[in-house]
């Protein structure tokens, strides 16, 4: 398999994909018909989301098919080049990725060696769960499992920041709690204008540090370039 995994498409006071834009260039070079999945959007936002991605793409050589119009997924899947998820709310998104069979079909496709892109949610559901998602509950999916693309969990967009004067926990303590219960898990807090690149095996950090929680165990800062094989669950 083939993954690159964004922490988000956007940093504050830039335009719209620019920071990965030529990372993403080079992972979708060859390959020209990229199917989207836009179900982190409100339904009504579909169109203008794919519209949105679509001028960053077109550029690229890439033709956008968007998978929120097609009416057997997995057929459409069965004639692309690559498959990109976008972010948005990850609750949203994997409870419409199980509606219209995408979950399926993309996880097939990938595990058989088509070319992941996502970002933010699309990130999220690449893990084994979202139980490590920033977003609010909107709706309901069937399971918190997802594509399960790499055997650890990411906390996209993460921050050791706290807000002055706001009593919530930080981003720290809800990954300390995650692994309180989940302790055979790793999470991957991926900060902003950070990506994971996933070939195989083999793990490149691009970007920001990345910080590593295990359950029992100090964090761990991985610096951008490093190569890594081991970000596995513990004990595995």
């Amino acid at each position: 398999m083939e993954l690159l995994l964004l922490s988000n498409s956007t940093l504050p006071g830039e335009p719209f994909f620019h920071w990965p834009q030529a990372y993403v260039q080079a992972f979708l070079q060859g390959r020209p018909r990229v199917a989207f999945a836009a179900y982190a959007a409100p339904e009504d936002q579909r169109d203008g989301y794919c519209d949105k991605v679509r001028e960053v793409m077109a550029p690229m050589g890439v033709e956008l098919l968007p998978l929120h119009r097609e009416k057997d997924v997995e057929a459409a899947m069965a004639g692309v080049d690559a498959v990109a998820v976008g972010g948005g709310n990850t609750f949203l998104l994997l409870r419409d990725l199980y509606r219209t069979g995408a979950l399926k079909a993309i996880s097939q496709r990938v595990k058989k060696g088509l070319p992941y892109l996502g970002w933010s949610a699309g990130s999220n559901v690449a893990c084994p769960t979202i139980m490590t998602t920033n977003d609010m509950s909107i709706v309901e999916p069937p399971s918190f499992r997802a594509l399960h693309l790499v055997p650890f969990q990411i906390n996209p967009h993460y921050t050791e920041a706290t807000i002055p004067g706001h009593g919530g926990e930080s981003r720290d303590q809800r990954i300390a709690e995650f692994l309180a219960l989940n302790p055979g898990m790793t999470v991957a807090g991926l900060r902003e204008g950070s990506l994971l690149h996933v070939k195989g095996q083999h793990l490149e950090l691009v970007g920001r540090p990345m910080k590593v929680f295990r359950a029992g165990a100090v964090s761990e800062e991985v610096q951008p370039g490093e190569f890594r094989t081991d970000l596995h669950p513990a004990g595995n």
